[in-house]
């Protein structure tokens, strides 16, 4: 276990990470409390509550402060932020996806945390792919990968974001007859899809339309509100790899879709999850 002193000295956005982590469990935390979490001070606290109030994770409360439940519609969070949260999970999420690729595989990444995860778990095998991806950070980290031909389709960063949307992008994806895409969403809600962003959604269905089969990888706290715009019905889905924390009542939507599921636990090996139907 990491000492006070050693905890202290991470990035903030572990440290707030922690924190929402701690209040999406408790519910409501007083300063103390999520100092103690941390392993800081309460005025370092305090700054880093201050970040997610202004951000719009968090209503602060007398001493404290808790989570916005639900978050808005159109909420998206911070990038370093989120690829901290939950992240135990979605490294196991990302090395169980890693295992459904094949030498010579053309593939289509999307820009969520959870398939970032995959992709460093595949760069560990080793195999000869075709890769396409809107991410900036996963074409970065693929780069320098001379078994795989990375293609970027095109269009605009988002701004605050490392990745791509809108025209070229969208219609070079729609030409494309992709082996497999594995993508993200922002919230499954019973059988439903959705993401906050318009733009975001409308390239995520061009890439579920062009390719074969497509993985939707997706922590157990995406199961929440939907938000802002469909992205589609988990019927175009062919699988669901999410981790234990799922619901019993999120599990009985995938199942009655007739979808496979795999359930993955946190820091085990891949096909270490309970595949149902």
């Amino acid at each position: 276990m990491d000492t006070p002193s050693k905890r202290v000295d991470m990035v903030p956005a572990k440290r707030q990470a922690l924190i929402l982590e701690h209040l999406r469990v408790n519910g409501a935390a007083s300063i103390q409390e999520l100092a103690d979490t941390i392993g800081g001070s309460q005025s370092t606290v305090r700054r880093d509550l201050e970040h997610l109030v202004e951000k719009g994770y968090l209503e602060r409360t007398h001493g404290g402060a808790h989570l916005l439940q639900p978050m808005r519609a159109t909420f998206e969070r911070e990038t370093t932020v989120n690829a901290e949260l939950q992240h135990a999970e979605k490294v196991a999420i990302g090395r169980e996806a890693a295992g459904r690729l094949s030498a010579r595989d053309s593939v289509i990444f999307d820009s969520s945390s959870t398939v970032m995860e995959a992709v460093r778990a595949t760069a560990e095998r080793d195999l000869p792919l075709t890769v396409v991806t809107n991410s900036l950070e996963i074409a970065d980290f693929a780069a320098d990968i001379k078994s795989w031909r990375i293609i970027l389709p095109g269009g605009t960063v988002r701004p605050g974001y490392r990745h791509l949307a809108g025209e070229p992008g969208e219609s070079f994806i729609k030409t494309l007859h992709a082996d497999l895409c594995m993508t993200g969403a922002s919230a499954v809600t019973g059988t439903l899809l959705t993401e906050t962003s318009l733009e975001v959604a409308s390239l995520k269905r061009a890439m579920i339309s062009s390719a074969r089969k497509t993985i939707l990888l997706v922590d157990s706290s995406k199961f929440t509100a939907p938000g802002f715009c469909t992205l589609s019905d988990i019927s175009e889905i062919d699988e669901v790899i999410t981790d234990e924390g799922i619901s019993q009542d999120a599990l009985s939507s995938l199942r009655s879709a007739e979808r496979k599921v795999t359930v993955v636990r946190a820091g085990a090996l891949p096909t270490s999850g309970r595949s149902r139907f």
